[in-house]
């Protein structure tokens, strides 16, 4: 039994922070990669940033130097601290655990957020 649960998501100004939790249960001791995506209505899910296991990261160009993704050092839990944050920004941000043996992995419920201009 896998469990991917989301918090954090709200409603900020232009300019502002946010920040992000992951929390994934399953029923082994492995370490997972874990990734952001968000979405908006009509619009494919796509990538915000990644973290491996080893704790390497890596963002997508609109979030270069305003995102950072970070995880607990045991367990797979990570979180995304969103600064400078733009009404582009705008969507369900979900988190991914990342499974090799079952691609992509197991996806969260999503969490909004929502940036005002």
């Amino acid at each position: 039994q896998v469990h991917v649960a989301e918090s954090g998501g709200g409603l900020v100004q232009s300019g502002g922070s946010l920040r992000l939790s992951c929390s994934a249960s399953i029923s082994n001791s492995r370490i997972y990669g874990m990734a952001w995506h968000r979405q908006t209505p009509g619009k494919q899910r796509e990538l915000v940033a990644v973290i491996t296991s080893g704790g390497s990261a890596v963002y997508a160009d609109s979030v270069k130097g305003r995102f950072i993704i970070s995880r607990e050092n045991a367990g797979n839990t990570a979180y995304l601290e969103m600064n400078m944050l733009k009404p582009e920004d705008t969507a369900v941000y979900y988190c991914l655990l990342a499974d090799p043996e079952r691609p992509p992995g197991y996806w969260g419920q999503g969490t909004q957020v929502t940036v005002s201009s």
